[in-house]
């Protein structure tokens, strides 16, 4: 049996020091079938750790209903095979930059600001999923012969409250849950941060992405004892769509790196490899000093601007840390594994099907709901990833008045009578020409992700406030959810009642078409575009590449090779606003970060 415990000043491994190297590759952002490369990938660059989130709302999505569980231990059973030990962190909130935060939408629309907090009945639905995901853990620890030797206790709580009392019990329910490794939590080095986020007796550990030895002092002065680590190292960051993409200076991140270890720490450092939000799952932030602001939506593409980027490529950053890890190796580092091949050949995929997005949501789209007085939001309405159809009658006689959509949350393509009359967002809740009495109005809304960090964190979608006509709420309002998952299920788009593509450009709705797989398999990945397109979601063979919008910065969508097949590939595009000409284009996979880009220093 082995013994992973945290001393005085060391972490000890059957009673030795050791320190651990480890970088964040989340198992859920990268195809299952490429794990074993990008693992690979991480012990060559230096490292002896791998760190993972696990997200509640991909799994069970629906309430009852579980998903892959089992998926979380696939992965440690890779890194197990590796030679790595893992990091876990359970959440139940996790970040992330994923959707809500990694709370399902049936929990926080239920419980609201309850969440993170010690009401019971929220404790409750906690309990009873970790009671089902953490088997997946507890067998897989180091002292049952597994990889895994910390478990996080909730994640970064100081950045959002201060109830001690649950996060004493979380921590409690993972102990009798039969976690028996060290436990630990994680919060910027600020003092209110610590005191919310600590727990006594863990393992307090810092995020950060410079500074380590003012971070670390922060630290010490919360926790006098204990080994120091920076559990999150921002080697990069995020972007969101229609701002700048974002790097860091790869020099710049290798020093800082030097420092934390120089410092006598274990690192975990965030991302060294990123992945992609597949499926709709980017989640999306609030500016502001307090994250109480203007709504910033995540792209699809999570390659952090990491060591290891977005298509398994050694970028310079990559070489820069290994050679700063290398000093801190028990002898010499693994080589790298075969760099993953793109497309050689490009490949235009002309699409020669299509289905308008009312005979879209008729096939696949919830049932319409019951004539409401107020406008339902997708959370009452069970809509987590994907759009809802709002329909509501103008009374008449009357003269034309500003028509507005109240509390709008997050996009809607308007249409009066029929008529496309505008496109609204929360920054733009009024159209722009008067809607007189007697129309009927349409409003097609889609989340765009949800907020995954600070206090406006579970925050409902759809139309949040009502629908106005000049002052007066308009009621009667009917309902239809198209969620994203209904695209998932087998053989759900073959009831689709597909026809020929429009000749006429702009048109919403579904799209198909086929290629040959000649020259496909067995590559590493391609890369997708969609020129002159504006927005919506892409499928390649079923799986969902994740969404793209015009509004950049990211040009291109991930296209994992083990989705590729030898034989005939199928392509869905669903446009929610107006299409492009009828083809997209699959080629070698580009750098994500282009045109000219912000530098971030966290």
């Amino acid at each position: 049996m082995t013994d992973f415990t945290v001393g005085d000043d060391h972490f000890r491994l059957d009673g030795k020091p050791v320190r651990l190297l480890s970088g964040a590759l989340h198992y859920f952002r990268v195809h299952e079938e490429q794990w074993e490369h990008r693992l690979a990938m991480l012990a060559a660059m230096g490292l002896n750790c791998v760190e993972t989130y696990v997200p509640w709302n991909l799994h069970e999505e629906r309430e009852g209903v579980y998903r892959d569980v089992g998926a979380l231990g696939r992965f440690l059973d890779a890194v197990e095979r590796a030679g790595l030990w893992a990091v876990v962190r359970p959440g139940p909130y996790i970040c992330a930059e994923w959707e809500n935060g990694g709370l399902p939408v049936w929990v926080t629309g239920r419980f609201g600001r309850r969440v993170r907090t010690r009401d019971a009945a929220y404790r409750a639905v906690v309990e009873r999923w970790f009671r089902e995901l953490l088997p997946q853990v507890v067998r897989r620890q180091v002292d049952r012969g597994g990889p895994v030797i910390l478990v996080q206790a909730e994640n970064e709580y100081g950045s959002y409250g201060s109830d001690a009392v649950y996060l004493e019990w979380l921590a409690g329910l993972l102990r009798r849950c039969g976690v028996s490794v060290p436990l630990f939590t994680s919060d910027g080095p600020e003092d209110h941060m610590l005191t919310g986020g600590s727990v006594p007796g863990l393992l307090a550990t810092a995020n950060f992405g410079s500074g380590a030895r003012e971070g670390f002092e922060v630290l010490r002065r919360h926790q006098p004892k204990g080994p120091l680590m920076c559990m999150e190292f921002w080697c990069g960051w995020f972007d969101h769509w229609g701002a700048e993409p974002v790097v860091r200076d790869a020099v710049q991140a290798a020093e800082a790196l030097r420092e934390v270890l120089e410092c006598g720490a274990s690192v975990n450092i965030y991302m060294a490899h990123g992945g992609t939000n597949f499926a709709g799952w980017a989640g999306a932030n609030r500016g502001g000093p307090v994250q109480d602001g203007e709504f910033q939506p995540t792209v699809t593409s999570y390659d952090y601007d990491a060591p290891v980027d977005e298509y398994g490529r050694a970028t310079e950053k990559f070489h820069l840390f290994r050679k700063v890890l290398q000093e801190y190796a028990q002898g010499p580092l693994p080589a790298l594994p075969p760099e993953p091949a793109g497309l050689a050949v490009p490949v235009r995929v002309e699409l020669d099907g299509w289905a308008g997005l009312d005979g879209v949501l008729e096939a696949l789209g919830d049932p319409e709901g019951p004539e409401s007085g107020v406008a339902p939001t997708f959370e009452e309405l069970g809509v987590g990833r994907g759009l809802v159809r709002y329909r509501v009658a103008v009374p008449g006689p009357r003269i034309p008045y500003p028509l507005t959509a109240a509390g709008l949350r997050d996009r809607a393509v308007v249409y009066v009578d029929g008529v496309r009359a505008g496109v609204l967002t929360e920054e733009s809740v009024t159209l722009p020409e008067p809607v007189a009495g007697g129309a009927v109005v349409e409003l097609w809304v889609e989340s765009l992700g949800r907020v995954n960090y600070g206090p406006r964190l579970g925050e409902p979608k759809g139309i949040t406030g009502g629908v106005l006509h000049e002052r007066q709420y308009l009621h009667g309002v009917r309902a239809r959810g198209l969620r994203l998952d209904a695209f998932e299920e087998a053989g759900a788009v073959a009831g689709v009642p597909f026809g020929p593509v429009p000749v006429a450009s702009g048109e919403r709705g579904l799209f198909r078409g086929t290629f040959t797989g000649a020259g496909t398999v067995g590559v590493g990945h391609a890369g997708l575009r969609l020129p002159g397109w504006t927005r919506g979601f892409v499928w390649v063979n079923g799986f969902c590449l994740g969404r793209y919008w015009s509004a950049g910065p990211q040009e291109t969508l991930y296209v994992p090779g083990p989705v590729l097949r030898e034989g005939v590939n199928e392509v869905w595009v669903l446009e929610l606003e107006g299409a492009g000409g009828p083809s997209v284009e699959l080629g070698p996979g580009v750098p994500v970060r282009s045109g000219t880009p912000g530098v971030v220093q966290p």
